[in-house]
């Protein structure tokens, strides 16, 4: 993940602030019995003191001795970046290098790997000093909780070979995502070489991150990443032997936003449910209702003392509790259908998540 962002915790009977920014109740749950026969013998694939399945996202944060246990190896990209690397990962990546290389042509380079967590304090202490606390919080990770961490996180980039054999890169995310049949080459080979893709389209509400095509993951396991790969799960649902249903999303039909700006809301939002454990998210409903989007709009404005925002919209969650919910927040084993998820956003700029929760007066 290149920019992760967290979102602070949120109240239940009433509209929250949320001051950073992001970013299921299935009627079946499909357990797969390959699945339940790994978690009955041996659920890790441990090499030298780390665990290779290793959960570390918002909820989990990095196991402890990690960074001691860790060995690294290092290289240079072709932009000159440096970048360490969990060293079975790096070899399974020159492998898997190689074979797309000579076999499809595409010539993958790694953009970044390993940051340490005392790395990613520091560029928390810098963005603060710099830019302020509200802004770190939307823009920098965790430290502790980033999958990156761990050496086995890899974000790739692609270089594109012209008929005169010269070399250009292709290393920003807005130009790679032009390129969706390479990453459809790059993922079919992952698996045969441990690695999965971590972050896959339309599973946010599980992960807690959009799709990233660049972002892979080694999990030093070819069988197990097979399965992960060709039966579309998350590292989440693999570990758990939970498939977890998809959610459905009504846009409606929106007079002044398009699907695609209304698309990047809904992410936001399953980003944040993401860190509500125990929760199953089910559906997010667009409401279009201009009176009172002004007025949602007006209060934010007064809420955020800097903000500018002009423009609100407001999606309706259904979602389920789980049986042994926590009594002072949720009614267990219930479906709700009402809770409210307010974004806002200035002139040209992102959709940010701003309220939230089942209160109406607004």
């Amino acid at each position: 993940m290149r920019t992760a962002k967290k979102l602070m915790a949120f109240l239940v009977l009433a509209f929250v602030i949320i001051t950073t920014v992001a970013c299921n109740n299935a009627e079946t749950k499909d357990k797969t019995e390959q699945n339940m026969k790994e978690k009955e013998t041996d659920t890790k694939s441990k090499s030298e003191g780390i665990d290779y399945k290793a959960l570390v996202n918002k909820l989990n944060p990095l196991p402890e001795e990690w960074e001691d246990e860790l060995e690294i190896s290092n290289t240079v990209n072709s932009v000159g970046d440096d970048v360490e690397v969990e060293s079975k990962a790096y070899e399974a990546f020159l492998k898997l290098k190689e074979d797309l290389q000579k076999n499809n042509g595409i010539y993958i380079e790694l953009d970044s790997a390993r940051r340490s967590v005392a790395e990613q304090q520091k560029i928390m202490y810098d963005f603060i000093k710099k830019y302020g606390e509200v802004y770190a919080d939307k823009t920098v990770a965790v430290p502790g909780y980033s999958e990156h961490h761990t050496g086995l996180a890899l974000d790739l980039y692609f270089r594109l070979k012209d008929e005169d054999g010269n070399y250009k890169d292709i290393y920003y995310n807005e130009d790679m995502v032009m390129y969706p049949h390479i990453w459809e080459q790059i993922h079919a080979k992952l698996a045969d070489y441990g690695f999965i893709l971590r972050y896959p389209d339309g599973r946010e509400h599980i992960t807690g991150y959009g799709y990233e095509p660049w972002h892979i993951r080694y999990i030093d396991d070819v069988n197990a990443a097979n399965e992960i790969m060709k039966q579309g799960l998350t590292l989440e649902e693999y570990l758990s032997g939970e498939r977890l249903p998809e959610v459905r999303v009504n846009y409606g039909k929106s007079k002044r936003y398009s699907h695609d700006e209304l698309a990047e809301a809904v992410v936001q939002i399953k980003c944040e449910f993401s860190k509500m454990e125990g929760l199953e998210l089910h559906a997010l409903n667009y409401v279009e209702n201009e009176k009172k989007a002004k007025k949602a709009l007006k209060r934010i404005n007064m809420i955020f003392e800097d903000a500018d925002y002009t423009q609100a919209v407001c999606f309706i969650s259904s979602f389920h509790t789980p049986s042994d919910a926590d009594k002072n927040h949720w009614e267990p084993d219930k479906e709700y259908t009402d809770m409210k998820w307010w974004l806002a956003r200035s002139k040209d700029g992102e959709w940010e998540l701003v309220l939230y929760g089942r209160d109406d007066n607004i």
